[in-house]
């Protein structure tokens, strides 16, 4: 299960489908360095979308 707290860039290594879910958000955290550093949390907020909203986006490309 992803987590708010996770860093990007550990759900991108862990789940590499979730690729595809950062970019239907408008988030390319693939080539940001600082996805190392910042978790989903403060990425959602930094790029204005609903946190739920990606969580469950994340959460739900594990399942298929």
């Amino acid at each position: 299960m992803i987590r708010k707290e996770m860093k990007i860039e550990d759900v991108l290594r862990k789940f590499p489908q979730t690729v595809a879910v950062f970019q239907r958000f408008g988030i390319d955290c693939a080539d940001c360095q600082l996805s190392q550093y910042e978790d989903l949390e403060h990425g959602a907020k930094v790029h204005k979308i609903h946190l739920e909203t990606l969580l469950k986006g994340l959460n739900d490309s594990l399942k298929t």
